[in-house]
């Protein structure tokens, strides 16, 4: 058979290869509509997310949270609180967290719902046939899934000093003294707080003016504050120019406004992003188109320039998160299935994310300065949690939500919330965005007290005493002095 040849049959109606969030995903919805499905993973069930990213990175952040309540001891009434650890041990309880959730994404769950899984590594021929050690596959369509791995940039003298990334640091069993982290995104304050807290003493290096550059500037600010209040030392403003070693000590070299700065360490842990898998299994001969920041490219229904051939996941854009993966995977799965009969456009319109330090960051809409990039007019209104009176209950009166509306009306642009437990606070904005609910609704809808999620209700409020109705309310004042039959 020709390598672009259409086979008159096929024995697969989807083949996805990678068994990450995106992956198990797409073969599950394929299997929940009988369709008959294979999934290929050349590594672990559960992918990146269960094994080196969100399942381990979150775990370890609650240990570290643990430890720093302890020493908060007095903030809740007691006197005194010790605790003895050793690393090694939170670091096994990270890897038992894994273990407990392994079986979720386990070949055998897949297997008991339908789907065939196959432990091999998977080579495209052509956008019908897929080989796995020398088996071939053919199917209608294909899912490509292969993820993102962590970002190595090329600076001098890395080989030498060695370094950990999110897959690898979590074979650490000894406490670095001395951690470097490269890179303010999310996962880099989020790792840089946690080992701080566990112990060492971290220094977070940052090519930009701020960390969390993607939120507005008051976050970074807010967050940037939190992180050296306990004692993370924070360099922005500092590019990376070399690594080296003197008398055995490690260093980096940064310029900083054109002066070099020296920086020591024991451990270097690159939070520099991540690259997308789109070598090694055969892309390369289909022509597969590459969008600029070199994922595989996708039409809005995760189609790639190949018809039959669907994306989702880190491998493409334009979120990298689990969620968003599963988003897209639930459309690339729908999509691939009955495509032409019924097609979904992937929407991204809600998309929430969420930074797990201490306070959270969680995200959903337009922020300010993404707003004003984009010249959309907004109203903001802000309600800080040092009111809340759960906040307070908790020992946690510190954040702020900030809430953009369209002008003149109560429907949601946008929100950030940097608190407690933010990702489940702003979940209720999620659902009223998804929906088309405002804050009048949210307004009019009861929550519990006291809750966190009782600030919601109190920016609503916020919100309405802004846009209360003037020219009414001096009516009112009058009708209600009348009632009283006086002038007072």
């Amino acid at each position: 058979m020709n390598k672009f040849s259409k086979p008159p049959a096929f024995d697969y109606n989807v083949v996805v290869i990678g068994a990450g969030a995106a992956g198990l995903v797409s073969a599950y919805i394929a299997a929940a509509v009988n369709a008959r499905v294979a999934l290929i993973e050349k590594h672990t069930m559960g992918g990146e997310c269960l094994t080196t990213g969100c399942v381990p990175s979150k775990a370890l952040i609650r240990s570290a949270k643990v430890l720093s309540h302890i020493r908060r001891a007095r903030d809740f009434g007691f006197r005194r609180a010790d605790v003895e650890f050793d690393f090694a041990d939170v670091m096994a309880r990270v890897q038992r967290v894994i273990k407990t959730i392994e079986p979720h994404d386990s070949a055998e769950r897949y297997t008991g719902l339908g789907v065939e899984c196959i432990h091999g590594t998977a080579h495209v021929h052509s956008p019908y046939e897929v080989e796995v050690d020398g088996r071939i596959l053919t199917t209608r369509a294909i899912i490509i899934a292969t993820g993102a791995r962590p970002f190595v940039p090329d600076l001098p003298g890395l080989d030498q000093v060695g370094c950990l990334t999110s897959d690898s640091v979590w074979g650490l069993r000894r406490l670095p003294r001395r951690l470097l982290v490269l890179g303010g995104g999310p996962l880099g304050c989020e790792l840089a707080q946690a080992f701080q807290r566990l112990g060492s003493e971290v220094t977070l290096v940052q090519r930009s003016d701020r960390v969390l550059t993607r939120e507005d500037p008051q976050v970074s600010a807010f967050i940037t504050t939190r992180l050296r209040a306990e004692g993370v030392s924070i360099l922005p403003d500092h590019r990376p120019a070399a690594f080296g070693t003197d008398a055995g000590i490690k260093y980096l070299l940064c310029d900083h406004f054109g002066r070099e700065v020296r920086v020591e360490f024991d451990e270097v842990l690159l939070a520099l992003g991540r690259n997308p898998n789109v070598t090694g299994f055969g892309l390369e001969t289909l022509g597969i188109a590459l969008a600029k920041d070199g994922s595989i490219a996708s039409d809005g229904f995760q189609r790639t320039n190949y018809p039959n051939i669907y994306v989702c996941g880190d491998v493409t854009g334009p979120y990298r998160f689990t969620h968003a993966a599963a988003h897209q995977a639930w459309h690339a799965a729908v999509n691939a299935l009955f495509s032409p009969l019924r097609r979904y456009k992937t929407d991204y319109r809600v998309m929430p994310w969420c930074t797990y330090t201490d306070p959270e960051v969680a995200r959903v809409g337009l922020n300010e300065q993404e707003a004003h990039d984009r010249g959309i007019a907004y109203e903001l209104t802000t309600y800080e949690l040092d009111e809340l009176d759960r906040a307070i209950i908790e020992e946690e009166p510190h954040g702020f939500i900030r809430v953009l509306t369209v002008p003149g009306r109560d429907t949601i642009l946008g929100v950030t919330i940097v608190g407690t437990h933010a990702g489940e606070t702003v979940a209720e904005f999620v659902l009223a965005m998804k929906h088309g609910i405002g804050l009048n609704d949210i307004l009019g809808t009861i929550h519990p007290y006291p809750t966190l999620t009782e600030a919601n209700k109190h920016i609503a409020g916020r919100w309405k005493t802004a846009h209360a109705p003037r020219g009414v309310l001096r009516w009112l004042m009058r009708f209600h002095r009348w009632r009283r039959g006086g002038t007072g």
